[in-house]
């Protein structure tokens, strides 16, 4: 009875490792419980080899998508339709159909071996060909009969992979295309489009992105300050002013101009201690050294100052740092008399949690964060021969930690104490060639004053109130 299905058209469900087999019914043992497809199809695409044999154990699902002749004259006959029949697993198979199915697992690897030996021994990399081109679902329906089948035929029918072994000759393709003709007809294009925009921009006014001025803008003038006396040394800005030097005697004249019209010394000394702490506080780290989780390790700062104005300025500077949580050492000489700016802002700092020695024994041995240097003294170079002097310039020279001069003198001579950076103020004085890195200050001096000297000025500040300045 087995061979009433030879000839039938049946879809084969193996599991998802073997896939879905469709093809026309060759042989049925029953005996091995064993059937063969010819021309075959898996997952739609047909398969290289001829036939195909499957056993009973790795069928999941079998259906009859187009039975023979004669089974369909004879449901013709009983007055029946012919439909498709589906076998599932778990249902034996009857012995007149020949096929059976089981619902046992599916062995992947050993039934997909034993299928291709079956089915053409020595095409062991036939299932990588199966994968090789992808057909659509319409192959695995296309043997449903009649008219649906043969229009699956015209689309998927054995003449589509005659010509795959042919090489595609690109030469010949090539010379079908014609460059000369193509670009000069996008030449063509471009050149209309270019002479419609040209002539559209004449006809509207030019528009302006958000960023762009429409104002015209004036050339730039790099040199702002002019100053009647030179001191012979010029410097520059980051952004390329020029901001002249002055000898010491103008620069005196200025600060005496401004003290008559109201800027007194002791406003001075303020400001320039404000913007010297910044400029020590930068320089002790910023924000990533001075935050609340770090007060185990404050920065600590020297100070060396003498009985004069240039004192009196780092004594402010010191008052400012110790505010800020830095711990701050005042070194200052005792002298019977000194000026009354020096002793006010001693009277201040002391009010602090800042300490004042005045001996070079009490100051720390092992190297500081930071020494300031106020030694020096515009009206009595002198000063420099005395002995706490030079002992205060060894000390800080041992100490192996980085020097800020605040207003540092013109001297020729070799410096006592090697700064790192030197801070000037309002504008720089004629330093000797050193190799400090030179600051200015702003100390607050109204434009007209400096006009009253002779000086023709404008703020190279910006919005900063230190600024470097580089040799121009």
């Amino acid at each position: 009875m087995a061979t009433d299905w030879l000839g039938s058209v049946v879809s084969i469900n193996c599991g998802v490792m073997l896939g879905i087999y469709q093809g026309e019914v060759s042989s049925v043992d029953h005996a091995s419980q064993t059937i063969s497809l010819k021309q075959p199809y898996r997952n739609g695409v047909r398969c290289p080899v001829p036939e195909v044999t499957f056993s009973a154990m790795d069928i999941k699902e079998l259906k009859f998508l187009d039975i023979q002749n004669t089974v369909n004259k004879t449901s013709t006959e009983q007055g029946c339709t012919p439909e498709t029949s589906v076998i599932s697993s778990g249902h034996p198979m009857p012995s007149n159909k020949a096929t059976n199915a089981t619902n046992e697992s599916s062995r992947s690897s050993t039934t997909q071996i034993t299928i291709l030996r079956r089915a053409q021994t020595g095409s062991s990399n036939s299932r990588g060909a199966t994968h090789s081109t992808q057909r659509r679902s319409g192959v695995r329906n296309g043997f449903a009969g009649g008219s649906v089948r043969s229009k699956d035929d015209e689309c998927f029918g054995e003449g589509t992979d005659e010509g795959l072994d042919t090489d595609f000759d690109f030469e010949a393709n090539l010379a079908l295309f014609d460059k000369a003709a193509v670009f000069s007809k996008i030449d063509g294009i471009r050149g209309h489009k270019a002479q419609h925009h040209s002539t559209q921009t004449e006809q509207k006014p030019q528009s302006y992105r958000h960023d762009e001025n429409i104002l015209e803008r004036k050339p730039v003038i790099y040199r702002q300050i002019t100053v009647p006396q030179h001191g012979g040394k010029e410097y520059c800005t980051d952004s390329g002013l020029v901001v002249p030097s002055i000898p010491y005697e103008l620069h005196k004249r200025l600060l005496g101009a401004a003290e008559r019209w109201g800027l007194t010394v002791e406003r001075r000394l303020e400001t320039i201690g404000v913007c010297s702490s910044q400029m020590a506080l930068s320089l002790l780290g910023g924000p990533n050294r001075l935050t609340p989780k770090n007060v185990h390790q404050r920065p600590t700062v020297v100070l060396l100052c003498g009985p004069h104005i240039q004192g009196a300025q780092g004594v402010s500077c010191g008052r400012h740092l110790a505010n800020h949580e830095v711990e701050v050492i005042l070194f200052l000489p005792n002298f019977v008399k000194m000026q009354e700016s020096i002793s006010s802002e001693v009277s201040l700092y002391s009010r602090t949690s800042g300490l004042q020695v005045s001996s070079i024994k009490e100051l720390p041995a092992s190297p500081v964060d930071l020494v300031i240097h106020c030694l020096d003294s515009h009206e009595n170079p002198l000063m420099r021969e005395q002995s706490w002097y030079q002992s205060a310039a060894d000390w800080a020279n041992r100490n192996r930690a980085p020097v800020l001069s605040i207003d540092p003198t013109t001297n020729e001579g070799p410096q006592a104490v090697e700064a790192k950076w030197a801070l000037s103020l309002g504008l720089p004085l004629p330093l000797a060639e050193r190799e400090s890195r030179l600051y200015l200050c702003d100390v607050g001096i109204p434009k007209l004053v400096f006009q009253e000297v002779g000086i023709s000025y404008h703020s190279p500040f910006g919005c900063k109130f230190v600024i470097p300045l580089h040799p121009a």
